[in-house]
């Protein structure tokens, strides 16, 4: 079903980014938005009740986290039935990444309305282009699991990957994310970036182990960490195509079969069409 965003005969959710610390980030669409929209969900009221006071806009607040989103899901669909518009902010950065609001999402969608996604601040990506590590390709993944041998499973899956990674991490977590990291992945090129666009942005460069070692302890703020990909592929000229592509399938934690067979196309430089063809007659 294709959503034709800017009909103005359907109600909509506008899914509104908002600063992650600088004030001036915030967009003059956003603004807008934020002034047209009848109602406001938001991760915090406490949070977006400042931000709107200082925009001097005044609208009916709505809390919407991780533990209510399931009841008040069925509450945005009424108010789009009456005819208003509704917004979604989260306390900083662009709702949905890493953040509530997915399940209001798929909700409106289900019920025929439309949802328009604005562009705006997110931390990800300017740690990304400032970190100096290869941006291109990344794969972002948000928190690592807070329990150790969980965390460790989810990175045993990225150790062959050659993209960039990208992880949200919480600062009395970082130097236990690190060594998990160092365990799993190796000493790799990496960029810690705290305090985005805040007065007290600060980011360190080097290796896990330079890093860990010239980081405080009593590290404070938002983080993201930025891990350079595996640049040192192995070689597996002596395998077939299909074993190749069975060694990711059996190896890595829960990879499934198409992944497979595009990362053994971009290892081996050969298109993905010959390497399908090539599993499917080998297995």
């Amino acid at each position: 079903m294709s959503q034709k965003s800017y009909r103005s005969d359907v109600n909509k959710l506008y899914l509104i980014p908002t600063p992650i610390g600088n004030m001036e980030d915030i967009t003059l669409r956003a603004i807008k938005t934020l002034e047209m929209v009848d109602i406001l969900l938001c991760e915090d009221t406490r949070v977006s009740e400042q931000l709107l006071r200082s925009l001097n806009i005044k609208k009916k607040l709505i809390s919407c986290h991780d533990h209510n989103e399931e009841n008040i899901k069925k509450l945005v669909i009424q108010y789009l039935n009456e005819g208003k518009n509704i917004g979604l902010v989260t306390d900083r950065g662009t709702p949905i990444i890493s953040d509530p609001g997915y399940k209001i999402v798929e909700e409106v969608i289900k019920n025929g309305y439309g949802v328009i996604g604005l562009p705006g601040p997110t931390a990800l990506i300017p740690a990304l282009i400032m970190s100096g590590v290869n941006p291109s390709p990344f794969l972002f993944y948000g928190f690592l699991n807070a329990k150790v041998g969980k965390r460790e499973k989810e990175l045993e899956s990225f150790k062959r990957y050659s993209y960039t990674l990208i992880f949200y991490e919480a600062p009395h977590r970082i130097i236990d994310t690190l060594d998990s990291i160092l365990k799993i992945l190796g000493n790799r090129k990496i960029a810690l970036c705290r305090e985005i666009s805040k007065i007290y942005e600060e980011v360190y460069r080097g290796t896990i182990l330079e890093v860990k070692n010239e980081i405080d302890t009593g590290i404070k703020g938002e983080i993201v960490l930025i891990v350079e990909g595996n640049t040192n592929q192995e070689d597996f000229s002596s395998l077939t195509l299909a074993e190749h592509v069975k060694l990711y399938i059996d190896s890595a934690d829960g990879i499934s079969e198409m992944d497979a067979i595009k990362l053994v196309s971009k290892e081996r430089n050969i298109p993905k069409a010959i390497v399908y063809k090539e599993y499917h007659m080998g297995k």
